[in-house]
């Protein structure tokens, strides 16, 4: 079966032949048991994992986002989460504890940084960051309690790519288990656990879901033991999402691959024109034959999502807001992935261990919508202009 059957079909077993075409939105604290029997033993070996027993830990939506989740992850199985920070938090913290170690890439998420730094260490659990850029080189900084390498490709912020496969490979001979932050490509640009990661994460926020207005996680596994070891952790912490959440992004995945191979196009056109602007620096994105990471993002990945970085030549702050704020298209908000054009600022310098970025003091965020691209080269025209003044 095709990926674009998959997303049309898959999570659809709990709906009755003569049922409606989406899942019901299955409301639900207690799930009542037929027997005493089955009630007392409702927990017991698998039923904990593969029935609804207990709202917290996710009703019959849960499971049926969870089922086509991983099948388009081409993972064993999916543990749905509350958030997307939530499915990085739940899926590192079931993995590691006190005396491991961990690596992190430098230009990670902000809050995955926060966590891995401040909350783990707490906890006992030392985190290193790396040059994003390691690739073979990961092996050199790994030490015999090294239980996790964290990646995410391209970073947050500033689209820098890894070799995946090679950092998962030498990850592999060392024992350590492998996890990505896979929210930009989505498994349709990208699938993290067939290039040797053991955890993919992704925040069904952005694209999946694809109309901001949710927030949800997701975690596949390789294996079932992982996927145990999760779901057990995000049970213990209460973490759910709610079975409303689930329907609208069960709902929302059935159009992303249509959604992301338009709003691909849209933003390499959109990419592509920003690149000829004088008062651009540069366009951070992996797409693009100029990026530094270019060649790792053509080797292994299907496509590129529709998020990037505008590095601009102005350093003045009013004159940026003043070519931001009279936007007519772009509106400024920071999550991404929906339906609609979004820009965000960002100071630098962000964060950052190993490798500090240097190369503007500040950095604009955009994201490109469902909107024609032509609509939306006119009104960043209208703004540089307005820079450029």
């Amino acid at each position: 079966m095709k990926l674009d059957t998959k997303l049309v079909t898959l999570g659809r077993a709990p709906v009755r032949a003569q049922g409606p075409v989406n899942v019901p939105v299955h409301r639900a604290s207690t799930i009542l048991s037929d027997h005493l029997d089955g009630y007392l033993h409702r927990f017991d070996g698998d039923n904990r994992y593969a029935n609804v027993t207990y709202g917290a830990t996710g009703t019959q939506n849960a499971r049926a986002l969870a089922e086509a989740v991983a099948a388009i992850e081409g993972g064993h199985r999916t543990v749905v989460t509350g958030s997307g920070l939530s499915a990085v938090t739940m899926a590192v913290s079931a993995v590691v504890g006190a005396g491991d170690h961990v690596l992190v890439p430098d230009s990670v998420y902000g809050p995955t940084r926060r966590f891995c730094a401040v909350v783990l260490d707490r906890f006992g659990v030392e985190t290193s960051f790396y040059d994003p850029a390691a690739g073979a080189d990961i092996a050199a900084l790994m030490r015999e309690n090294t239980r996790l390498v964290y990646t995410e490709a391209p970073g947050s912020l500033t689209f820098e790519m890894q070799d995946v496969p090679t950092i998962a490979q030498a990850a592999r001979e060392r024992g350590a288990l492998v996890a990505m932050d896979n929210t930009w490509a989505t498994p349709i640009c990208f699938r993290p656990l067939e290039h040797g990661v053991d955890i993919s994460i992704q925040a069904g926020t952005k694209y999946l879901a694809g109309h901001s207005d949710l927030v949800i996680g997701m975690v596949t596994t390789a294996t079932d033991a992982l996927f145990r070891t999760i779901a057990d952790q995000a049970h213990a912490f209460g973490d759910t999402a709610s079975p409303d959440d689930c329907f609208l992004a069960l709902r929302g995945l059935r159009s992303l691959s249509v959604r992301l191979e338009r709003q691909s196009a849209s933003a390499l056109k959109v990419a592509r024109w920003l690149e000829s602007r004088p008062v651009v620096k540069r366009v951070l994105y992996p797409a693009l034959a100029s990026d530094p990471g270019h060649a790792l993002w053509k080797r292994d990945f299907a496509g590129a999502s529709s998020l990037f970085g505008l590095a601009l030549h102005a350093t003045d702050e009013a004159a940026i807001a003043r070519m931001v704020d009279g936007l007519e298209l772009f509106r400024i908000g920071s999550s991404w992935g929906g339906y609609e054009s979004l820009v965000a600022y960002n100071r630098m310098p962000i964060p950052r261990d190993v490798v500090p970025w240097t190369e503007t003091p500040g950095l604009l965020r955009i994201h490109i919508g469902l909107e024609d691209p032509d609509d939306l080269i006119a009104d960043l025209e209208a703004g540089l202009a307005r820079l450029d003044a």
